[in-house]
């Protein structure tokens, strides 16, 4: 399959883009058409290119129920990235992100509710470890990684679905620092260093496809161990070819952090 991937051109020395107010984003997005491989077909590994598929049944009813979330799905997701990585310790410190399809209409209508429209990796290496030291609390660790667990909630097919990056084909120049800014309304604007990602024909792309109620995709977004998939760039795509009737996608994503003491 091949499908526009959005990345960043260079016009902006410091790319800065917000959670909820697009119209301030200053990145200069470069559509490109990049082949997309079938992800289960290709049997990623979480350490090797970065991602995974994994099965995965939530006792969660409604996922809208941020209440519910944090009591059942924040758990779940920790034993989840425990079991899939052999980690000491994994937190997960929020109860999630619902995203939705522009089609749906309710892309927007929570904080930080829209697709990710450009290829980007959450944190930079900077903020890994801040993160990594501040959620230790002064206990010494060998590594840390962080980790993503996203969820499709609408039925097959997902009109706008996730595209993830074997991190083996990434370089370091691929990389642009970039300001991500939380703008929940009522709430003080804060931000850490991101990344967005730059061309290069050597990247190799991978989707899953008709994601069903019991999968979810695993993927890195840091890892302190660099013999390990590092990081892993991902984006929202429109899926080529999708009947104009199928449910606009709606999604929930999860972020957990691991440690290994020893």
């Amino acid at each position: 399959m091949e499908a526009l991937i959005a990345y960043s051109g260079r016009r902006f020395t410091r790319p800065r883009y917000y959670a909820n107010a697009h119209e301030r984003d200053e990145v200069d997005i470069a559509p490109v058409p990049m082949p997309v491989l079938d992800g289960r077909a290709a049997g990623t590994g979480i350490d090797r290119e970065g991602f995974e598929l994994v099965l995965h049944t939530s006792a969660v009813r409604d996922f809208h129920d941020r209440e519910e979330v944090a009591r059942v799905h924040m758990r779940e997701i920790e034993e989840l990235v425990q079991v899939r990585t052999g980690a000491d310790f994994v937190h997960v410190g929020a109860p999630g992100l619902l995203r939705f399809s522009e089609r749906s209409g309710l892309a927007g209508s929570l904080n930080n509710s829209m697709p990710a429209r450009f290829a980007h990796i959450d944190i930079s290496d900077a903020t890994a470890a801040q993160f990594a030291t501040r959620g230790a609390d002064g206990r010494p660790f060998a590594r840390c990684a962080h980790y993503n667990v996203w969820r499709a909630l609408s039925p097959a097919p997902q009109d706008v679905p996730l595209a993830l990056c074997d991190a083996r084909s990434l370089s370091a120049g691929d990389l642009i620092a970039a300001d991500a800014v939380f703008d929940e309304p009522g709430k003080p604007e804060w931000s850490f260093e991101g990344l967005v990602v730059a061309h290069n024909p050597a990247h190799r792309w991978h989707a899953f496809l008709d994601l069903n109620a019991d999968e979810a995709i695993l993927f890195k977004t840091h890892d302190s161990d660099l013999a390990r998939a590092t990081h892993v760039p991902h984006v929202a795509f429109d899926l080529p070819g999708c009947p104009a009737d199928a449910p606009p996608r709606v999604s929930i994503e999860m972020r957990a952090t691991a440690w290994w003491w020893h």
